[in-house]
């Protein structure tokens, strides 16, 4: 089953020299894919992230999610179905370093409303534990080394049960040692839960761990 589907799409930037970081690209991912999209510095990989995550508007063409048309939607619309069924991870993790890690894990849940304040602790307790931070569920973040602060914004990308995860160098910071253990994360979540996972990567060790990978040069995709 096709869950997110790129066709067409151009981002070009205005300008006296207009700008096009991504051209006519059309993609499909399905179910429990995990993919690494790669290529030169510049090439437009967290362009395409962006795009397919709906944080960037296409100049053409047209992202669907679960099959929903999204380019005529609202600005509220597209930040409904971003909180409600996307999950993202950057490579600067942006916790929130007043609250606790259960507290910004529970943040995108609070956001969506579906669940109770109780509840919300209680699935973050549920996936801090399951990535290995049950015992770090109560410090702060500057409290945690690089890899904990960056498998607590994984488990915030999870917090609303996306089935796609969008990560922009999720490793970019980090060791070999942390690095692997991120990309086990994400082949787990693939392979065990069935989610989408779509990460960008400059290291060819690491994408060459991913099922697929998709290769963009100067904004236009090689290989796929």
């Amino acid at each position: 089953m096709t869950l997110l589907r790129a066709t067409g799409v151009t981002r070009v930037l205005p300008g006296t020299v207009p700008v096009t970081l991504v051209r006519d690209v059309d993609l499909d991912f399905a179910a429990g894919e995990f993919c690494a999209i790669t290529g030169p510095s510049g090439s437009g990989k967290s362009s395409l992230l962006y795009l397919l995550g709906l944080l960037d508007a296409p100049t053409a063409g047209e992202v669907e999610v679960e099959g929903e048309p999204t380019a005529a939607l609202s600005a509220d619309g597209l930040a409904d179905i971003r909180l409600a069924k996307l999950g993202f991870i950057f490579q600067f993790h942006f916790l929130l370093q007043e609250f606790t890690v259960r507290e910004n894990v529970a943040l995108p849940m609070r956001k969506l409303g579906r669940l109770s304040r109780p509840e919300a602790a209680e699935r973050s307790a549920a996936l801090l534990d399951r990535l290995g931070l049950g015992d770090k569920m109560d410090s702060h973040p500057f409290q945690l080394s690089g890899g904990e602060r960056q498998r607590v914004a994984v488990a915030r990308a999870l917090a609303n049960d996306p089935l796609i995860v969008l990560a922009d160098e999720p490793t970019g910071n980090l060791d070999t040692r942390n690095a692997g253990i991120v990309f086990d994360i994400f082949e787990r979540l693939a392979a065990e839960e069935g989610r989408t996972i779509i990460t960008v990567t400059h290291d060819p060790t690491l994408a060459a761990r991913a099922k697929r990978q998709v290769v963009i040069v100067d904004g236009r995709i090689q290989s796929s």
